[in-house]
């Protein structure tokens, strides 16, 4: 049987009942007859004091514990349910008993041999940087932050679940080795069982012979799910994907990662009107599931780590979504660039792709909230998506948010056979690459439509974590690979 939660402990009514309790120490005080230890096991954002009175007797046992407990150190605790005396919680435990599970020296103790050495635990009550959390980052989910982060980072998870399983979309898993770049930017890893001999040993006129590679062509990491969720959609007609993405950008940021996580869903008969409405609804949904479900870490982060986080997600999710095109955005951006000179540091001109500082510009001084941005120029797009009548612009949209710039970008997909051969060979591709994703469009096209969304970018906004290193359980980004 698991032992009982601290979070229900917390929420127990005191009728001096047995409890029993485990965790990690968070804090210790001595005061003669009095000790006090809090426990946290991770379930909440509060942990329990536990209280020892040796005036009412404890065995020898539980007394050698306390002299040497320590922070961080794990153990198991019995007592009973009280009303607490102290303010900031109900309850505490009165308690008899104490057991050490695993110690957390505070000091370094060595061993046998260097293996079995044990450093001083790192995590002392002190405030620690994001940096050096990072170095610890098996370790660092022990803090109140990053504590924090995991508990929402798997109820929003859970939201984005329910969400689409709600409105009958099917959760798909695709593939996370692939031959085609769902983008076309070239951006990815490449997988092989060669080595670096085998590669020279291999090589041929024509580089390097991929026949001998373990899927006897080249292959790579998936930069995006959606080709493949574009064919299950054109059977089941809604689909979502949840799942790793990897991107080798060399952008060593705060808010770039080389392995990050992609909500994409996917709909058949739908156009690009109804894509910004599942849009909408969407972020509307996971912003108030947040909202009651993570009230703690809401308080915790607006608290610490960004104020005004909680009235900004309130507004959005709030908020009616202003629709704006792309070349009329572009003209308020010029209009506020001639009216100042210095505002942006990237001068805005129609056909070249937003920057951050725009988006924001858009989202807080023209529409004073949430912002979709729509049909975009073709050359900043990606080759599937559908073209407009003018030729010059296709039907994609990026949805704007104030404080980030875009958290979510999508489109109708261009569901005419003819053209989107074009627009693959014009882009320099291979259709020979994409027959499959071409198929589509010659048995029973549809029109259809979808987004992608970036788990991370949407929990840094959320928690106002400055990094995105810091919303991710172990980061992988330009040299950076640990654990």
């Amino acid at each position: 049987m698991l032992p009982k939660l601290i979070k229900y402990v917390l929420a127990d009514s005191p009728n001096s009942q047995e409890v029993e309790i485990s965790g990690w120490v968070r804090t210790k005080r001595d005061m003669k007859n009095l000790v006090f230890v809090e426990v946290n096991d991770g379930s909440c954002f509060a942990g329990i004091q536990c209280t020892f009175d040796r005036g009412a007797g404890i065995d020898s046992g539980t007394e050698e514990a306390l002299a040497v407990l320590t922070t961080g150190a794990s153990v198991n605790v019995k007592g009973k349910l009280t009303a607490s005396p102290a303010s900031g919680q109900a309850v505490e435990i009165a308690s008899f008993a104490l057991r050490i599970l695993g110690e957390a020296p505070a000091e370094t103790v060595n061993g046998k041999s260097p293996d079995l050495d044990v450093q001083a635990y790192p995590l002392q009550k002190k405030k620690h940087s994001m940096e050096f959390l990072r170095e610890i980052a098996h370790l660092r989910p022990r803090t109140n932050t990053f504590g924090a982060v995991a508990r929402l980072r798997s109820r929003m998870a859970f939201a984005i679940h329910r969400y689409f399983q709600e409105r009958d979309f099917h959760y798909l898993h695709t593939p996370v080795i692939t031959a085609g770049d769902a983008e076309g930017a070239g951006a990815m890893f490449q997988v092989t069982t060669l080595d670096s001999g085998e590669i020279a040993k291999n090589m041929t006129a024509g580089g390097v012979d991929y026949t001998k590679d373990f899927f006897g062509k080249k292959t790579y990491l998936t930069v995006s799910g959606q080709l493949e969720a574009e064919t299950y959609a054109m059977a089941l007609s809604r689909v979502y994907t949840f799942g790793p993405t990897f991107r080798a950008e060399n952008s060593n940021t705060a808010r770039h990662l080389a392995e990050f996580w992609m909500v994409e869903p996917e709909a058949a008969f739908a156009e690009l009107e109804d894509d910004m409405a599942l849009a909408e609804d969407f972020l509307k949904y996971i912003f108030n599931a947040v909202l009651v479900e993570c009230a703690d870490e809401l308080k915790f982060f607006d608290a610490h780590v960004e104020k005004g986080i909680i009235e900004n997600l309130n507004q959005v999710a709030g908020a009616k979504f202003t629709h704006i095109t792309y070349t009329d955005a572009v003209k308020e951006l010029e209009k506020a660039a001639a009216a100042k000179k210095g505002i942006f540091e990237f001068l805005p001109r129609w056909g070249c792709d937003l920057q951050s500082e725009h988006e924001k510009f858009l989202t807080e001084k023209v529409a004073g909230g949430p912002v979709i941005v729509t049909d975009y120029p073709k050359e900043i797009k990606a080759f599937y998506m559908k073209l407009n009548d003018d030729n010059k612009t296709v039907r994609a949209m990026d949805v704007l948010v104030p404080r980030l710039g875009e958290i979510i970008g999508g489109s109708q997909r261009e569901d005419n056979l003819e053209k989107l051969c074009n627009r693959i060979i014009e882009l320099g591709m291979k259709t020979e690459d994409y027959s499959w994703y071409l198929d589509l469009r010659r048995y029973g096209t549809v029109p259809h439509a979808g987004f992608g969304l970036g788990f991370e970018r949407l929990i840094q906004y959320v928690t106002g974590m400055a990094n995105i290193r810091d919303v991710i359980p172990y980061p992988r980004a330009v040299g950076q690979a640990e654990f």
